[in-house]
């Protein structure tokens, strides 16, 4: 029996040692990720996004300016001369931390800030931080100070009103992802595939053929998603829902635009799940769902910049918490189109030069 098992073994890892494909999946994939991942992964909350309307424009006023800057945590992003747009780039996610000083500072000693409340962990860490700078800092030497601090969008720091719509978008991107990831592969080693080809088929049609009852389970798992989200959890839909689901066709077409790619250069369902998981992880993590994104290094940030979830993320969680719709967020949806567009498009590219 143990010279059966020693003999098996061996052939296992011939097979492996000959197969290139499988030696790369093996190690190359995991090195990727942990390089990139040990950068991305950082539980400190810094460089909080901050905008500061100073109306009074005086030493005391400028003070506070300068010890905001130099704690470390925030980041002085916008210095308004008017807080006019104060209101528009919280609502834009531009900013997790709003402050005024009025005009009347130097009499009333009224500060006033308002925290982007959406993410929890975010907001009660920058009210924490806000707390310690001001009463600590300014409230001891003068107690006449009052500072009116407010958490727009998510007052109560729920954090099921921030995760719960996370769940969802991350919900749909594994199910469109893993689904689409192995349809073509499934045909090729079912033999399928060949029978296929030799209709009058074209490329584009057998591509969106593929795509399109992906898309229809796609949409029925958000629309069950959506349900458990508002009448289980109680998640306060403030936007409009129709915007949502245009929204979520967008962004449930670029995961299935990446999970053909996927299919297409994979020639095995081995390859292509490994693929799927190679890909998985790290979509979460630089999406900003768990960790900010304003927290990883610099060069991680521009690779955030082509991940579909990353910007669903920011569309979901502004159509529950702030009831915001396209004038707000028309950028995301076009970024989400452009990845939609490229991805389905080399989809087919390379799909036509395999059956070439």
């Amino acid at each position: 029996m143990i010279y059966v098992l020693k003999s098996f073994i061996k052939k296992e890892f011939t097979q492996i040692k000959r197969d290139k494909r499988m030696l790369f999946f093996i190690f190359v994939p995991p090195l990727i990720q942990l390089l990139i991942l040990g950068y991305a992964l950082n539980f400190d909350i810094k460089n909080i996004d901050v905008c500061f309307c100073d109306l009074e424009k005086t030493s005391e006023s400028r003070e506070i300016l300068r010890k905001l800057s130099s704690s470390g945590y925030f980041r002085i992003k916008y210095y308004l001369e008017s807080c006019k747009k104060m209101d528009e780039l919280l609502d834009k996610g531009k900013v997790k931390v709003g402050i005024k000083i009025d005009k009347n500072f130097s009499k009333k000693k009224e500060i006033q800030i308002i925290i982007d409340g959406t993410d929890v962990n975010t907001a009660s860490i920058s009210k924490g931080y806000l707390k310690k700078i001001f009463y600590e800092k300014f409230e001891r030497k003068n107690p006449e100070v009052n500072f009116e601090l407010r958490v727009w969008y998510n007052p109560e720091l729920k954090s099921q009103n921030y995760n719960v719509p996370g769940i969802v978008a991350f919900l749909i991107m594994l199910t469109c992802l893993l689904l689409t990831s192995m349809s073509i592969v499934k045909e090729r080693e079912s033999g399928t595939l060949e029978q296929i080809l030799v209709t009058p088929l074209k490329p584009i049609e057998f591509i969106i053929g593929k795509t399109i009852p992906f898309a229809i389970i796609g949409f029925f798992e958000m629309s069950l998603a959506l349900i458990f989200a508002i009448l289980v959890f109680k998640i306060p839909l403030k936007g409009s829902i129709l915007f949502l689901f245009f929204s979520a066709l967008i962004y449930i077409l670029s995961f299935l635009g990446i999970g053909l790619f996927i299919s297409t250069i994979s020639k095995t369902m081995q390859q292509a799940m490994m693929l799927s998981f190679f890909i998985l992880l790290p979509t979460i993590i630089l999406s900003g769902f768990l960790f900010p994104i304003e927290n990883m290094p610099l060069l991680i940030q521009y690779i955030t910049y082509l991940n579909p979830l990353r910007y669903f993320l920011i569309i979901i969680r502004g159509i529950f918490l702030k009831g915001i719709g396209l004038s707000i967020l028309w950028k995301e949806i076009l970024i989400l189109l452009f990845i939609s567009t490229a991805i389905s498009s080399l989809s087919i590219l390379n799909f036509r030069k395999r059956i070439k």
